[in-house]
């Protein structure tokens, strides 16, 4: 049977819809709504797992207060920091509820809900789940930036993932010569050179006659001034036939340095036997077996004598002012310290 023809207001017909048109178009009609009720929820589940330190969205690991009040792991990280500078009691910012490391509790059914949540792709802008999301922007995003695989060579071209090909084919490096790479070829040589020498010097230390290893710890302490500034100290200690301590402090003893983001940490060696003749002992921090502590290998080296029983302060090698705030937030600070001396 035929369908009569429709009149619009023009006074021209137009041929009705077929069956196949309408149902089509009712699928995409229920795609958009569903797409944008799903997008309203993942807006409105943001809103509701945003923090109150930062006013961002949750990361994977997640620490809540006894009242449930939410942080991800690096704010509450800084929270026990900031209070440990200050010589306060963490507080959650939300209640005011003290916070620690035993009063805290993981919530891992918000941390499940959180990595479901949609983000941003910071290349291409698309949204992903954000637990997919480090591997789509590290692999599969098309807008990543990389390098030229001559970047060996001293080409310095960086740009989107779908280029690469088109650079790399028109790419001059290739062709250079010998006299043309040297310089940069020259530079990167020195920066490997810096590297093989740390690493000679910590064999090098390992040769010594004597050389001794102490699991240790760092203990928070205050000075006595008017306005406290927070010290860190081990136990006396013995190795190589004296007593030793390890003194650190955070940012030189910079003034109020919790209002500071840049954080690092300085220690020195103190020897606390007199000594009856001058002599020399390299040593280095190293990431213990009872502590998680992140810290590149550096030898450093000093001559104690009768006048000069304490080492000058040298960086602890962290990689960030996020290790740094780690190390402040705990209790105490696990090491183990390598001493290594020449018999003369």
């Amino acid at each position: 049977m035929l369908t009569a023809p429709s009149v619009v207001g023009n006074g021209k017909f137009c041929n009705p819809l077929s069956k196949e048109t309408i149902e089509l178009k009712k699928l995409v009609f229920e795609h958009i709504v569903k797409g944008t009720q799903k997008t309203k929820m993942g807006h409105k589940m943001a809103g509701v797992l945003c923090m109150r330190v930062l006013g961002d969205v949750l990361f994977f690991v997640v620490f809540g207060c006894s009242n449930g009040h939410l942080m991800c792991s690096g704010c509450f990280t800084h929270l026990l920091a900031d209070a440990r500078i200050r010589d306060e009691t963490a507080t959650c910012p939300n209640c005011r509820v003290e916070i620690s490391r035993s009063l805290a509790t993981r919530n891992l059914a918000v941390e499940k809900a959180v990595s479901e949540l949609p983000a941003d792709c910071q290349f291409c802008s698309q949204k992903y789940p954000r637990n997919s999301l480090e591997r789509h922007e590290a692999e599969l995003c098309e807008e990543r930036p990389v390098r030229c695989q001559y970047h060996v060579l001293g080409c310095g071209w960086r740009g989107p993932h779908h280029e690469v090909n088109n650079h790399e084919k028109e790419c001059q490096h290739p062709q250079h010569t010998g006299e043309q790479v040297f310089g940069y070829l020259k530079t990167q040589a020195e920066k490997e050179d810096e590297l093989v020498v740390t690493s000679q010097q910590i064999f090098q230390v390992l040769s010594f006659e004597k050389i001794t290893f102490n699991d240790l710890q760092l203990k928070p302490y205050r000075t006595d001034e008017f306005i406290h500034k927070l010290f860190y100290e081990t136990s006396r200690f013995s190795a190589l036939g004296y007593q030793w301590v390890i003194k650190a402090r955070l940012n030189d003893n910079q003034k109020d340095p919790h209002l500071t983001c840049n954080r690092y940490m300085t220690y020195q060696l103190i020897v606390k036997t007199k000594p009856s003749s001058p002599f020399v002992v390299h040593f280095m921090m190293l990431k213990g077996p009872f502590g998680d502590m992140k810290v590149d290998p550096h030898i450093n080296q000093h001559e104690f004598t009768e006048s000069c029983m304490e080492s000058s302060f040298y960086a602890l090698p962290l990689p960030d002012s996020a290790e740094c705030n780690k190390l402040l937030a705990a209790r105490t600070i696990d090491f183990r310290l390598m001493l290594g001396m020449v018999s003369k």
